[in-house]
């Protein structure tokens, strides 16, 4: 098939981790049933967006994959005859976390999963200290409706990671992400910062030919008294000529749905060969830290 219909799911979420899996679950057959056909849910869905702090209590928020939140979700795959990537705190085994996407096809099954390869640790954005970095490597998955590839959010601004998934054949790529302004500085650097999480993922959708797929939360989340985080969802769909299709709004819940054409990609690939005039024979030094 040539034609596919994407839903992003932007969401405001609350400190009730069962609420936040029943708002996933309503809005996902809502996408399905406004025809949908892979439906992509924000970057850690089920609670808020902890790593604000370091506090060994968030560890109880992790759970085993396969496990109730892909449960819960394969029975709207297997129903409703949808793809879902689903974003997740993990627990792998005692004291080893990752930050994971679930893929499960539209017969319900469970693809597989992506462990989150690029953790950050700036202020506000502390994951190193919850989780492990991803050692699944840059994957791609053929679903029922397409061949799709997974990158987690602080993944967003490495064009190797984008570069390897759709070197594995993805002809869309999904970023579930939880990204948004500290208050302070949302005045001075607000739009710029904004402007510089949409342009590069644009440019992943244009050097890659592909089409690239970002999932945001919305609201403002505090969880333990600080200034928090102002989240500025916008969730978009680019196309493989980096031209955003749709856009979500900056505060509102919503379902984004948006028809791609997956044969685009052959158009733009062979019209901008930039896969074929790859020079793979003088990239050596790209697994180096620095040259020196």
């Amino acid at each position: 098939m040539s034609k596919v219909t994407l839903g992003l799911v932007q969401t405001a979420v609350s400190a009730d981790l069962d609420a936040n899996l029943a708002k996933a679950v309503e809005r996902s057959i809502a996408a399905a049933k406004a025809g949908a056909q892979i439906i992509c849910l924000q970057e850690l869905f089920r609670g808020h967006y902890f790593c604000q702090i370091e506090d060994h209590k968030y560890f109880a928020w992790a759970e085993a994959i396969p496990g109730q939140s892909t449960e819960a979700l394969a029975r709207v795959a297997r129903d409703h005859k949808v793809v879902i990537v689903a974003s997740l705190f993990e627990r792998r085994a005692q004291g080893l976390y990752h930050n994971t996407a679930a893929v499960i096809d539209a017969d319900g099954s469970l693809l597989g999963k992506y462990r989150k390869m690029h953790i950050p640790d700036d202020p506000a954005f502390y994951e190193k200290f919850y989780f492990t970095p991803g050692d699944l490597g840059f994957r791609t998955w053929e679903t029922r409706y397409g061949k799709i590839g997974v990158l987690i959010c602080w993944d967003q601004w490495y064009p190797e990671a984008a570069r390897l998934t759709a070197l594995s054949g993805a002809q869309i790529l999904f970023y579930p992400t939880a990204i948004g302004w500290h208050p302070a500085e949302k005045a001075e650097y607000g739009a710029r910062q904004h402007s510089s999480w949409e342009t590069i993922q644009r440019g992943h959708a244009i050097a890659n030919g592909c089409y690239v797929a970002a999932v945001n939360r919305i609201g403002h989340e505090a969880p333990d008294g600080g200034p928090g985080l102002e989240f500025w969802g916008q969730s978009f769909v680019a196309d493989p000529a980096g031209q955003i299709l749709q856009k979500a709004s900056v505060d509102k819940e919503e379902n984004l749905i948006v028809e791609v054409d997956l044969g685009a990609l052959e158009f733009q690939r062979t019209h901008w060969p930039f896969l074929r005039d790859r020079r793979i024979d003088a990239y050596g030094d790209i697994t180096k830290r620095y040259i020196d």
